[in-house]
């Protein structure tokens, strides 16, 4: 599996520490909570000040500090404070261009959830391996087979991705029934791609793809919200992003956009600057006007 890297970006601390969360062991797993909780809070502790708020040890929280990515406490204090001072200048941005019209008003309602959509997803990419990034598109680019599966609410974004592959004429295949992923997954061999989408990198039927291909020698791409996940784990290279926006009562599906956005930005990499691409775009395109105007 490609290795994980150890620091986020700018402002993605928070959406990197939950990625990684639901794998951290209980006592861990309060430091990374306090982390998240009261970010500020942690930015202005010494260790010892950490140990009695979270009822751990020094050696606890050099282990979870180790668990989460980061080179030890000092290194993880260092990116909270940057990425607070981040979200302050974020803040302001945000104040300036938010929400417009009167409250309660449609316009005020849209452009309120267009505005918090737009700054949520900044931070979206906090988890996300750009190395691991380079090296799915690689394979994808150098492999033979490409076959995409998902399923539940990742089976939409997944058959997207499957269809601009094929519009942009790179062979793929993408069955939406598990029988036909997994009897597809077992044909793949050695130089083949399987991408396996799962929000939760926990879909049963999702990872069973993606283990049948691996046990075929496969290339498995896994594009998931946690770092520490069972398709993770099955992976060759794991694509992290989303894990900061999920909560079953939030009425926008931030989580299901930045998992889509990052599927686009593989497709479009995996298709940048290629003369094949152009060819196949422009057949499918006077395939689909010849479609439009003759509709019999």
């Amino acid at each position: 599996m490609t290795p994980y890297k150890s620091e986020p970006p700018l402002g993605g601390s928070r959406a990197h520490i939950k990625s990684i969360f639901p794998s951290l062991a209980p006592s861990e797993q309060r430091v990374a909570q306090l982390c998240l909780e009261s970010p500020e809070t942690v930015a202005r502790m010494s260790v010892a000040d950490l140990v009695t708020r979270t009822g751990t040890s020094p050696a606890t929280i050099v282990r979870a500090c180790k668990s989460m990515g980061f080179d030890g406490f000092q290194h993880l204090r260092q990116v909270l404070l940057r990425d607070l001072g981040a979200a302050a200048r974020d803040s302001i941005q945000q104040e300036e261009s938010g929400a417009t019209g009167e409250p309660g008003s449609s316009e005020h309602l849209v452009s309120g959830i267009f505005s918090r959509a737009s700054h949520d997803i900044r931070g979206a990419l906090g988890s996300l391996d750009f190395e691991a990034f380079d090296a799915a598109v690689r394979a994808i680019r150098q492999g033979g087979r490409l076959l995409v599966v998902a399923n539940g609410g990742s089976l939409a974004p997944a058959q997207s991705l499957a269809l601009r592959f094929l519009a942009a004429g790179v062979g793929c295949e993408a069955p939406s029934d598990i029988v036909s992923q997994h009897i597809t997954a077992k044909l793949l061999s050695a130089g083949d791609v399987c991408i396996a989408v799962s929000d939760s990198g926990m879909n049963s039927f999702t990872v069973g793809s993606a283990r049948i291909a691996a046990e075929r020698k496969a290339t498995v791409i896994g594009v998931t919200s946690y770092a520490k996940s069972e398709l993770a784990d099955l992976s060759t290279h794991t694509l992290v992003a989303g894990a900061e926006f999920h909560s079953w009562n939030d009425q926008l599906p931030i989580g299901n956009i930045v998992q889509m956005l990052v599927l686009s930005a593989l497709h479009a990499a995996v298709t940048a600057d290629s003369p094949e691409v152009e060819r196949a775009r422009s057949a499918v395109f006077e395939e689909v006007l010849h479609m439009v105007e003759n509709p019999e």
